[in-house]
């Protein structure tokens, strides 16, 4: 079945002056020239049109505008406009469905026009959002914004990753700790927590930086290790480095025994930061300050066992950051289909990575 002419790809019924039948469809591509809202203001006008928002998905799901049920896989789908559903017409089935089926969205009673401006504001702010400012704006509960924004760092996180430092460039790798100081917790708490060394009780994170090479920006990835020691260190690396690829890396010992299979350098922070101009890992000190940024000033204590996905979040904004907020935000959209987390997984005991 093709669309009917009400919910047609770029068919619009608001209001807004962008609101036309001669729009083109929405491009996923960062380098294309974005149509539509460019603001958080003109999004919220745009997207407050349901049909608008129901278009949009529509365009994503189905792109060559022919619908299949997701339950029997027939072509044979009927709309029912004023319900902005569809319905199954084999009558083994006879499945309803919206387009929110099979995605972030799914059996969430909160409109597209709400979700859409979710997407919007979690894609595009630096320091991340928090679920009480996210309730505030949008007049749901905090408990929804919180599953809600948790939702979207699905969208954000990235399916895949290919090998970096293979075109010459240098991959800058760094680690870090993320957790409670000791002289914030209580008394009984420092007591519990904190056993050793200052590090007791917080979680490793590993970072690797593909450093620009005049033809991109700089990008990186980040993932959640035990420990800093080299049997932890050493598989990322190879998983996510080309062979013979120039490393730069700070003293630790758990960087040891990197040659011959990489050109490894690093720079002794006891003596300096910077050696011989290009040896450092300022880049991934950038990220780290961003990253620790969001996690202190605006999420405050993210449990570890959900840290993986404020990570995503923040990769995904580090790396789109040449982009505009609506390529942005076109840019995470399409990464809703396919992808669902349901709330007991959120707070359950199983740790997800």
């Amino acid at each position: 079945m093709r669309f009917p002419d009400c919910c047609a790809p770029g068919t619009n019924s608001g209001n807004y002056i962008l609101d036309s039948s001669k729009l083109k469809p929405y491009n996923s591509d960062m380098n294309t020239k974005d149509i539509g809202p460019q603001s958080l203001l003109e999004a919220v006008r745009y997207y407050s049109n349901l049909d608008v928002c129901h278009n949009y998905m529509a365009k994503l799901k189905w792109p060559n505008g022919i619908l299949t049920c997701p339950k029997c896989g027939a072509a044979n789908v009927g709309f029912i406009q004023s319900r902005r559903m569809y319905q199954c017409k084999s009558q083994e089935c006879r499945k309803q469905f919206s387009v929110k089926v099979g995605t972030i969205f799914e059996d969430s009673p909160l409109g597209l026009d709400k979700w859409f401006v979710a997407v919007w504001c979690i894609t595009n702010a630096k320091n991340g959002i928090s679920s009480c400012e996210l309730a505030r704006a949008l007049k749901v509960t905090q408990k929804s914004a919180w599953f809600m924004l948790h939702r979207v760092r699905l969208a954000m996180k990235t399916k895949t990753f290919n090998r970096i430092g293979g075109n010459g460039a240098p991959v800058e790798i760094d680690e870090t700790y993320v957790g409670g100081l000791a002289e914030h917790m209580h008394k009984k708490q420092r007591a519990i927590r904190i056993t050793s060394n200052g590090v007791a009780g917080k979680t490793a994170i590993m970072g690797l930086l593909e450093r620009h090479n005049g033809k991109k920006h700089s990008t990186v990835r980040a993932q959640i290790v035990p420990n800093r020691q080299a049997a932890s260190l050493h598989p990322v690396i190879h998983k996510h480095v080309e062979p013979g690829a120039t490393i730069y890396t700070d003293s630790l010992a758990g960087y040891r025994g990197l040659n011959p299979t990489f050109d490894h350098d690093f720079v002794d922070h006891a003596e300096s930061y910077v050696r011989n101009g290009v040896i450092h890992t300022n880049g991934l000190e950038n990220f780290w300050a961003i990253l620790k940024r969001a996690l202190r000033g605006t999420y405050i204590r993210p449990t570890p066992k959900h840290l993986f996905r404020y990570l995503d979040e923040q990769i995904l904004r580090f790396n789109e950051r040449k982009g505009t907020d609506a390529q942005r935000f076109h840019f995470v959209m399409p990464n809703t289909l396919g992808r669902r987390i349901m709330y007991k997984e959120l707070i359950g005991t199983v740790f997800e990575h």
